[in-house]
Order: C-alpha cells, then structure tokens, then sequence
C-alpha cells in the first residue's frame, strides 16, 4: 500500500473530525491540500475571494455550531483572510484556518520566496487561540488534536495552522483523529449553592446573558420563573430565551430604563457575556443627556448588588466588575445547575412581569424617530421569516436597530459583527450559514458601502443556487459615520461615495433582483426570494421608507 503524504491525510483528518465542507480557493502552494479531498468525501466551496472563505467558514460555524474549516494559500491567502479571523476571535466563533507555508528552508530568511512572510504565524497570533507551524508532518496530527479539543472544550476560538509547501509532500504513515475530544468543564458544585443563595435571597434580581448562554436558554427560563429575575441580553445572546417571555426585556443593553433596571437590582447575574463596550453603548435618550447620570452613558454597567458572573473563560469571570462571585464553566451546565439548586424556589412573577412590562416601555417610548423608521421595515422583514431563520446583518444603521428591536423567539438566529465591527461579513456569512443548514431559511441585511465589501461573493451564492435574500438598506452614505462627523462638527469627508448601478450589478452576477416601495412589497418580496433559485438583491431605499415613517 502506497504512503499517503502529509497533503492527502489531512483530509482524511478532517473528516474523522466530522468536517464535511471546507470553503476555500486553491494556488500552487495549496495544492496538495486538494489531492485527496473528494476521496475523504469533503465538499470543497469554491469562493472568490479569501476573505469569503473565512467568513463562509464563521458563518457555518455561527448557524450549526460546528468548526468551520478555511482552506487557503500561504502569504496573501493568510493576511486576507485576517479580517475574518479577528471577527470570529471577536464573537467566540470556531473556525479551523489551514494554510500553506513557504517551504522550511526559506522561512525567516526573506529571500524573495513566493507568498513569502518571514514569520506568518506571527501574523495571526493576536487573534487566534492557537496559531501553529507545523516544522514536521508528524506535528500536524499533534496541531489538528489540539486545535479540535480546544474548539469542544474551551471558549470557542480560530486557530490558524501553517504546513510548509515541502511538509504536505513528506510522507505521513500514519494519521489518527483523537479518539476522544474533551468536554466543556462544568461548575464547582459548592460555588454553585453559594450562587443560588445569592440569587434565592434577592427581591430584585436581573440576569443577563450573553452569546455563550446560547445553549443555555431551557435553564435560563426555569431561572427567572423561579426568581422572577428580568432577564435581559447582549446582542449575541438573542433570543436565548424567547423576547416575548414577560419577563425578557430582550437584548436592550444599550437602552437607559434597562440600564437603571440593572442598577436597582439587588442581585445581576451575567452568564456567558463579556459585557463588551459596544453592547453597552446607549443609543436614545440623547436629547435628555444633560440629565441623565453620567455614569449611564458609560459603556460600563453601574452594578450595585450582589453580582455573580459565570464564564468559561476564567478572565472574563473576573474582568471589570470585581464580582461578589466567579463562576469558571460552560454557561448550560452551570444554568442547568442552578436551575436545579432553585427547583423549590418560588417568585412573585406577576409583579415582576409588571416590572419587566413597564421597562419595555420606557425603551420603546426612548425610540427616536429615525429608529421607528427603520423599525418598521424591520417587522416587514420579521413577517416574511420563520422564526426560526438565520440572519446575516452587516455594519449599517438598520441592523443596529435591528439589534435592540428585531423580535427574536430561539438562539443562533440573529448574527451581527458587534465585536469586530467587520463591514462586508453579512452575505459570505450567510452563504456558510445555509451550507451548514440547508433548507433553513436565511436572510442578509446588509448596507449599501458594505455589500461592495465582499460584493463578489454573490457569484458563489449564484453558482451553488442558494435561495439566500439579500436585503440591501440603501441610505447613499456611510450613514452612521457620516452622523457621527456631522454631530462633532467635522467635516464630512469620504462618506457619501458614488454608488453603482445594483440592478445592473445583479444583473451581471445572473441574481435575481427587486426594489419594493412598499412596507408590503419588501414581505413580499422576501418570501418571494425564500424560493427562489439563487440569490435575490431586494434593493431598499431609505429614502423611500423615510417618507413612509
């Protein structure tokens, strides 16, 4: 029996990690990559570009939860997929980013070697849990290991691992998965009676959770019907608990009734959340800010209780907050848990649902009139959906909206690049979100300056027939920044450019392609690109709806 190389057992790796789809674009040093891959019975995803793939690969990461796999060249393939390593570094997103290296004798050397980066694992290490070269064949094995017990049992982060063009041609005997990959560690039993005290003994608790609550939710309700605890989100952990549970206030971080909620509490429990600062920017009341404490405006929570803070990252549990208690473990098993330490626990839910209904709306008379505006459309694009459909949104006002308003029932529906703030992720997110789900519906929202961000990509869309929405909030500017320039009294310079013809571009990529004037015609028009045969653009002006407002 003939030796495989180094290059033709990876896939067979990856396979026995139930890897099924990698997303890449081959080049001469990659080549060896691809040797075996239909023989390991891994689908490849051709993109066109590699920053699509690294952000295809988050997408199918975000939509099923497994480790999404980029594919690509060394040098250029590395530094463009950069931008989508540091957005799934941003929002605990596993991905597996596997890239050649020039070959070992001229690493460091700068020889003028094709692809070449002195030191490319250094180009990735700031934003990537692990990122490895491997010197010898026998170490790729070692890194895959590594890389895939790290994505099943610490917080979920990239990891870029680097193989030498003259490595994937050495011979590779044998190659084995790990027969086991590790589990998510649970919580310490005593902390969590501790934690249960805290939270039995308080009148006016409010839990918050975040992105790594998402499997979570189940706990998390019997949590706050046992306590009557209001229960409020960052923006990734929506829907964890439904948003029409009367006692959610939903993913209003930002919004100044839900902040004073959190300050009045006698007890906050935050489970899986960084309380990052641009959930906690506050977007309304603006005009009142000369009464308003200052301290609301901070992008840090004033916290005034008890505070119990639950992470699997042991430096989130104790960062900022000094809290009363740390909980280091996966945020399900330590909800499941607490849930069962509180099982004989009763509250007031009636009066706490008072509580929770009259901060909803203080947040919805806080909403200013441009946020009405884009609620609206918001509810016609709600109306088109399943609940339990994916959305893809991109950088633009009408998603940063979207985020406080747009009514999400079950977790991992709702994707937004909160972190990084990364313009362009929306549509080759999506793309990897209906992979890794197909036939479950899947939108973009997305701008009209982002969308030409990764603008090709559609062609990928095209050639794989995906029924994928694409709905294209067209406000002739970079709308957000352009505000920010005015409010300061900057000039505003570089952002109102020219935009193209996107009839003409949709056109061009053989999409599909609607400008709805209505509220009606936008509902539509979704459900209408729901079954369709590829992609549709569904071109949304502001202007029009502005009107409409």
């Amino acid at each position: 029996m003939t030796t495989r190389s180094c290059g033709e057992q990876i896939p067979f790796l990856l396979r026995d990690y139930g890897v099924d789809i990698v997303f890449g674009m081959p080049g001469v040093h990659s080549l060896e990559f691809y040797r075996s891959l239909e023989e390991a019975g891994i689908r490849h995803i051709a993109v066109r570009h590699e920053q699509g793939a690294g952000f295809m690969a988050d997408g199918y990461a975000r939509a099923c939860g497994k480790p999404g796999v980029a594919m690509l060249i060394s040098g250029p393939g590395v530094t463009n997929a950069s931008t989508p390593i540091g957005h799934a570094w941003a929002d605990s997103v596993p991905i597996l980013v596997l890239t050649a290296a020039i070959a070992r004798e001229n690493i460091g050397l700068n020889r003028g070697a094709l692809h070449e980066i002195t030191d490319q694992r250094a180009v990735t290490a700031p934003l990537v849990s692990l990122s490895a070269l491997a010197h010898t064949a026998e170490q790729v094995p070692a890194y895959l290991a590594s890389a895939f017990a790290r994505f099943s049992s610490a917080r979920p982060r990239p990891v870029h691992l680097s193989v030498p063009i003259d490595v994937l041609s050495e011979p590779l005997p044998e190659a084995n998965a790990l027969r086991s990959t590790p589990a998510r560690p649970g919580p310490d039993p005593k902390v969590i009676e501790d934690a249960a005290r805290l939270l039995g003994a308080a009148s006016n608790p409010v839990i918050i959770a975040g992105g790594g609550a998402a499997k979570a939710g189940p706990y998390l309700k019997d949590l706050i019907e046992r306590t009557g605890a209001l229960f409020v989100t960052s923006i990734a952990g929506k829907g964890c608990v439904p948003e029409s549970h009367p006692l959610s206030l939903g993913s209003t971080l930002q919004r100044l009734p839900t902040r004073r909620a959190i300050a009045e509490a006698d007890c906050v429990l935050a489970i899986g959340t960084e309380i990052a600062e641009p959930d906690l920017y506050v977007t309304a009341d603006m005009e009142n800010a000369d009464h308003i404490d200052p301290e609301m405006l901070k992008p840090r929570l004033v916290v005034k209780g008890r505070f119990i803070r639950i992470d699997i990252d042991p430096d989130v549990a104790v960062r900022d907050y000094d809290p009363d208690l740390a909980i280091v473990g996966d945020a399900a098993l330590a909800a499941r848990a607490l849930a069962g330490a509180l099982s004989d626990h009763t509250a007031d839910l009636d009066a706490a649902a008072g509580r929770a209904a009259a901060i909803r709306d203080a947040n919805d008379a806080s909403m200013s009139d441009f946020e009405r505006m884009h609620d609206t459309v918001l509810h016609a694009l709600r109306a088109a959906l399943p609940e339990d459909a994916l959305i893809f949104a991109d950088m633009t006002q009408i998603a940063y909206t979207g985020c406080i308003t747009f009514p999400v029932e079950q977790p991992g529906c709702w994707h937004f690049s909160v972190g990084f703030g990364t313009l362009g992720v929306a549509l080759p997110n999506a793309i990897g979100g209906q992979l890794a789900c197909p036939g479950r519906a899947t939108c973009v929202l997305v701008g009209d300056c982002g969308l030409q961000f990764t603008l090709q990509e559609l062609a990928t869309a095209m050639e794989l027939e995906l029924p994928i929405p694409i709905v294209l909030w067209d406000n002739d500017a970079l709308g957000e920044i352009a505000d920010f320039m005015r409010a300061r009294q900057i000039p505003q310079i570089g952002v109102y450019p020219k935009n193209p013809d996107f009839r003409t571009l949709a056109s061009a990529y053989d999409t599909g392609y609607t400008a709805p004037e209505t509220l009606a015609e936008v509902t539509n028009a979704v459900r209408e690109a729901l079954s369709a045969k590829g992609p549709t653009l569904i071109h949304v002006r502001q202007s029009r709806f502005a009107t409409d407002a």
